[in-house]
């Protein structure tokens, strides 16, 4: 049984410690009397008074919300002069919705979610901001049990088993415009699997995968974790793949929210991106992730035992297939800066899927509607006043698993230049 984290108290009590502690000292009591050194001195002083204090930031129960939630836990946004409320939604959708009608400030978003929403793909069209990366690696692809049962372990095996076409195979994704649908289109492509032509997909929110797999909704989904390795831990389903295997330090959730907010509320924004980038530092200190899983496993949060989002958030993995290994490549949320950065060409990407699937209907300037969506100046401002690096440039070239080399000058060559397309 794991036991409880030697520096902060357990059960109930830890949050309403943590939040105290901080407050009280910048964690001077949190770690044991020693202010570590990511706990910044820079306040909201720093970068002027926010115009708007009483925040709503929503979220998905997913692992990768945990820099939002713990920058409340930590009493971080209370640092940077702001009263958050954090907002658990029910579905993707909500989230989107929510934020463009301004019933929320900002989110936990996922990537291309924003720039659906930037470009009105499936809602209205309205202008859109990404403050900041929030995670990198750590979502999945899980099949039944019932699948291994009939000999499908891998891709391959998958392709042989839906190329027989003795039934309708389903497979579910969070939100048609988000990563999980990417991820899942780009591997079930690369094993010669059209996710349009030759599957049904549908649409699932993340906490509702597990219950919809046991009652056999669905022959595979992709999603964030700890809804994979709950699949695992309940023998329900199997690992396949990992997002990170798909594409190694990919992109994920970001913090998301109109282009409106921050052109009205830019000190508001840049105290939220300092609060959420201070969380991050201290999530990715591995002795910390017992006490987040702890505390996001709470049923305020993502409602799991602690035990089944640990387990991932420390690299630990098991496909439920019998393998077992430590995966170096787990779910980062800081990583020197590099997580936060919102780098042009990780949404070039996302946009030549969106091209690719028929989303897109025709080719765009891909780098410059990035430009207009990534809040490029407002995170450096940010990062470098709290002493974060700035990468020198937003623009790089990236290799998936495929060996498909992808580069941000030929965007709309790589969209059209897969045999699987829409």
């Amino acid at each position: 049984m794991k036991q409880p984290s030697p520096v902060l108290p357990a059960d109930g009590a830890r949050r309403e410690f943590l939040g105290r502690s901080l407050n009280l000292g910048l964690s001077a009591i949190l770690l044991g009397g020693v202010a570590p050194a990511f706990l910044s001195t820079v306040g909201a002083a720093d970068f002027g008074k926010p115009e708007k204090t009483d925040i709503s930031i929503g979220f998905i129960p997913l692992t990768d919300c945990a820099s939002v939630v713990m920058a409340g836990e930590l009493g971080l946004f209370k640092k940077y002069g702001l009263n958050v409320t954090v907002s658990k939604e029910a579905s993707w959708a909500a989230v989107r919705d929510k934020v463009l009608l301004g019933q929320l400030d900002a989110a936990h978003m996922l990537y291309g979610m924003v720039y659906g929403a930037h470009l009105g793909i499936g809602s209205q069209k309205k202008d859109m901001a990404i403050l900041m990366g929030i995670n990198h690696n750590g979502q999945g692809i899980t099949l039944s049990s019932k699948l291994a049962e009939a000999g499908v372990k891998d891709g391959a095996s998958l392709k042989k088993a839906v190329a027989k076409k003795d039934r309708e195979y389903t497979f579910a994704q969070t939100f048609p415009t988000g990563t999980h649908a990417m991820w899942l289109y780009y591997w079930l492509a690369a094993n010669g699997i059209d996710p349009f032509r030759d599957v049904k997909n549908i649409v699932i929110p993340p906490p509702q995968m597990v219950a919809n797999m046991r009652v056999g909704n669905m022959d595979g989904y992709c999603v964030g974790e700890p809804w994979n390795a709950r699949a695992v831990f309940d023998r329900i389903g199997f690992t396949v793949t990992t997002s990170q295997a798909i594409w190694k330090n990919h992109p994920e959730k970001v913090l998301g929210t109109t282009k409106e907010f921050v052109d009205k509320y830019p000190n508001t924004a840049r105290a939220m991106v300092a609060a959420v980038i201070e969380a991050s530092q201290y999530i990715d200190e591995m002795k910390n992730r017992a006490a987040v899983s702890d505390i996001i496993g709470g049923k305020a949060y993502v409602n799991a035992p602690s035990q089944v989002i640990l387990g991932r958030m420390q690299g630990h993995y098991e496909d439920g297939l019998g393998k077992k290994w430590s995966d170096p490549d787990y779910m980062k949320f800081f990583a020197d800066g590099e997580v936060n950065f919102p780098y042009l060409s990780h949404a070039a990407w996302f946009l030549t899927q969106l091209r690719r699937w028929g989303l897109l209907k025709e080719d765009l300037d891909y780098l410059a509607v990035a430009k207009q969506v990534n809040q490029l100046d407002l995170y450096s401002s940010v990062a470098k006043t709290l002493g974060v690096p700035v990468p020198a440039s937003a623009l790089k070239t990236e290799t998936l698993f495929d060996g498909v080399v992808f580069d941000p000058s030929k965007a709309a060559a790589y969209a059209s230049g897969f045999a699987i397309k829409a």
